[in-house]
């Protein structure tokens, strides 16, 4: 499972990748759950990174596929490895799917570049009817209809309760399972805590994504490399446990 940690200039980034961040993810977390930086401030932060992990782009929610297009496009060409898309608003599975069609082809234009190419993250809330938002298994459809190759699972609204508070593990592990099945990797996200990442590694996430609990001084605080150190130990501890649960397991059938 890969840590992601979002930053909101260059001047987290050091301290992302210090304590061991797997992928940069660029958010404005003062202008909602997917708020985008300007595009000068994202080129600052690929520049910090140099290449030394892959970067993400929060853009926002999107409910024009035109504007979609366009902004996905000048993220990717700017370095972005990974481009995520949210719904508040738009609830409409058609539309969802248009949006993320033409997402796909803005960044489909560089394909033929030497630069890396770029992947949509589709994004759902699990609190997707308190800002009419499109729901999370729908999304998944939309996302595999429109040729995405990731979806993320977050919380759209970051003063009330987070991921693990919202949908019960058993709900979180079938909603991976079909996710993996429609052949899409997945992230979470949403005010997760370090104790929130055995839950995402027994439901089977790729990704978990954070940046509260690794500030000084929480979501709009400042990124620590040693809380980030600290949840990044946290996910190795977790491999360990299921690596010795399985060893156990193996053990008790013998």
């Amino acid at each position: 499972m890969r840590l992601l940690v979002s930053v909101r200039g260059a001047n987290e980034v050091a301290a992302a990748l210090a304590g061991g961040a797997d992928i940069v993810d660029a958010k404005d977390p003062s202008v909602g759950a997917l708020g985008a930086v300007a595009l000068p401030a994202f080129c600052d932060i690929c520049a910090a990174v140099r290449a030394r992990a892959p970067v993400s782009a929060a853009l926002g929610d999107a409910t024009d596929a035109a504007e979609a297009e366009a902004l996905a496009r000048a993220y990717a060409f700017a370095g972005a490895s990974f481009a995520k898309i949210g719904f508040a608003g738009t609830a409409s599975s058609f539309k969802v799917e248009q949006i993320l069609t033409a997402t796909v082809r803005g960044i489909g234009e560089r394909r033929d570049s030497i630069a890396p190419t770029c992947e949509i993250v589709a994004v759902a809330y699990a609190d997707a009817k308190r800002v009419n938002a499109i729901e999370p298994r729908a999304l998944i459809e939309c996302a595999v209809r429109a040729g995405v190759r990731g979806v993320l699972l977050d919380t759209a609204v970051k003063q009330s309760s987070g991921l693990s508070e919202l949908v019960g593990s058993a709900w979180l592990e079938t909603w991976v399972a079909d996710a993996h099945t429609a052949g899409l990797w997945v992230a979470l996200a949403g005010k997760l805590t370090e104790d929130d990442v055995t839950l995402a590694r027994d439901v089977g996430a790729d990704i978990i994504g954070v940046r509260g609990a690794v500030c000084d001084g929480g979501r709009i605080g400042v990124v620590s490399a040693d809380h980030v150190r600290r949840f990044r130990n946290r996910i190795g501890d977790a491999r360990f446990e299921r690596a010795e649960t399985a060893a156990c397991a193996v053990s008790d059938v013998s």
